[in-house]
């Protein structure tokens, strides 16, 4: 990455005038800083121009995963040089305009200009004295006004993601589960042959339901899974019967996996369906999805606040200082939640909330709706693709089926599996599988907040065009 005669240099480069490793001088900062910007805004405004998700080559890979530490420090215009090489051309996809796939948003250029600013102070965002507490706080009101999560003694904290948010927010309810049955989990923990504690969900639920329940150490057996309806919505008799059977005393806790979809409500044609969301306990829900804030941020709403505190808090002498400066209604994150080290992930979430604005915020999940919206329609009107589920917000699930196909079921699963793997290689479009009801579906997310019209009728487009094409070689064959 650099070369023996620039060795020095690079040493000179990254200190200050007594060599301390790692310092800059100021104006060098900036320069290279102008440099940073200019290569972002470079690979924002040529994202269109290129394949969706380029991959590295097998020597780019080997080259970045056997590469040593050099004894000498690199100069930081060489490593810019190999991030610009080595790292700017390989995107996973996402910022791109025709990226379908998981729901991982492209990053609001506003919050990556404010995580520059909130990375460069590197501020601590878990006591009572620092700022990013109170735009935590903030921002975590403006959440739980924009889903309607009730902000009377509740509380928001921003987190990693949808995994930590969820597991945070059942590991409340375990917390409360316990305090009403009349034991103390923190001090009896779950091997005291208390009756067990049982957590239901749909058998559609997240991965990270599971992995929540078996790393509080309920257990999976304990965890009900309730099927669904040909909608793919929780079967509500079902589950009444589930808890029939189970329940002794009355108590339920309910909680919400909204990482996704939570905010699907602030489009007014899509708000009916979230009637009794505000009825929840926790919610979980990832600013980093649907809000396009950089990754990684998620967040918890729990209804009562002091469950949170009750189960996580644990202030040691050295920390009193960061819990006793500032006032007293602040709800400091670090005894409300498991982690103690934390970053001010608010920054980000403030400065897109702040962009957007409540109108923004309704117009951007509203144009991601509709957009799916035509591509359902587009999806029913054409002979040759079937949808496979309604569309509720902007998640589309289809494939291609053409009329009279006689080659079996089997088959058909194998084209639409050829068609996915030949656009996805293509790089005009990238969008992933999932099975529905044990059959392959073409599964298109819309988040992005640049996807056009166009875009979606290039998917239906090519879809079409390359289920048509490999039929007709499987045909042959």
């Amino acid at each position: 990455m650099t070369n023996e005669s620039s060795k020095a240099d690079a040493i000179d480069a990254a200190g200050s005038q007594d060599g301390t490793p790692l310092a800059m001088d100021p104006a060098e900062f900036e320069r290279l800083g102008r440099r940073v910007v200019a290569l972002i805004a470079g690979h924002l405004a040529k994202l269109r121009d290129r394949p969706v998700r380029p991959e590295p080559g097998p020597e780019i890979l080997q080259e970045v995963l056997t590469q040593g530490l050099p004894e000498a420090g690199a100069a930081p215009e060489d490593i810019l040089d190999y991030v610009e090489s080595h790292v700017l051309p390989y995107p996973t996809g996402n910022g791109h305009p025709r990226f379908f796939a998981w729901v991982v948003a492209p990053p609001a250029p506003v919050a990556v200009l404010s995580e520059v600013v909130a990375n460069g102070m590197n501020m601590m965002g878990g006591g009572a004295a620092a700022l990013p507490t109170h735009f935590g706080q903030c921002t975590g009101r403006w959440l739980m006004d924009a889903v309607g999560f009730p902000g009377e003694g509740s509380m928001s904290l921003l987190l990693s993601g949808g995994s930590m948010a969820n597991l945070t927010g059942l590991a409340a309810a375990r917390h409360w589960a316990a305090k009403s049955d009349g034991w103390d989990l923190r001090g009896e923990g779950l091997q005291g042959g208390r009756p067990p504690l049982t957590v239901y969900a749909s058998e559609e639920a997240h991965s990270c339901i599971q992995k929540s329940v078996e790393l509080l150490g309920l257990g999976s057996t304990n965890l009900r899974r309730i099927p669904v309806d040909r909608d793919y919505r929780i079967e509500v008799a079902a589950l009444e019967a589930a808890v029939a059977e189970d329940r002794a005393a009355g108590r339920l806790w309910f909680h919400i996996d909204g990482a996704y979809g939570a905010l699907g409500v602030c489009d007014p044609a899509a708000a009916p369906r979230f009637a009794g969301m505000a009825r929840a306990h926790s919610l979980a829900l990832d600013p980093h999805k649907w809000l396009s804030v950089p990754l990684d941020c998620g967040c918890v709403m729990v209804r009562d606040r002091t469950l949170l505190r009750d189960a996580f808090s644990v202030v040691p002498p050295y920390l009193q200082a960061a819990r006793t400066q500032g006032p007293d209604e602040l709800l400091l994150p670090f005894e409300h939640s498991f982690e103690l080290s934390r970053g001010f992930k608010a920054l980000k979430v403030w400065a897109t909330l702040m962009h957007l604005g409540r109108a923004g915020l309704r117009a951007k999940i509203a144009r991601s709706n509709a957009l799916a919206r035509r591509l359902a329609d587009a999806v029913e009107a054409a002979p040759d693709l079937a949808l496979l589920a309604p569309v509720s917000l902007s998640i589309v699930c289809f494939r291609f089926a053409p009329p009279g196909w006689s080659g079996g079921e089997a088959a058909l699963e194998t084209l639409n599996r050829e068609i996915n793997e030949t656009l996805n290689a293509e790089g005009e479009v990238f969008f992933t599988p999932t099975t529905l009801a044990g059959r392959h579906a073409l599964r298109a997310c819309i988040i992005h907040y640049a996807t056009t019209e166009a875009d979606v009728d290039l998917l239906v487009r090519r879809v079409r065009e390359t289920g048509r094409e490999l039929a007709a070689r499987q045909a042959g064959r």
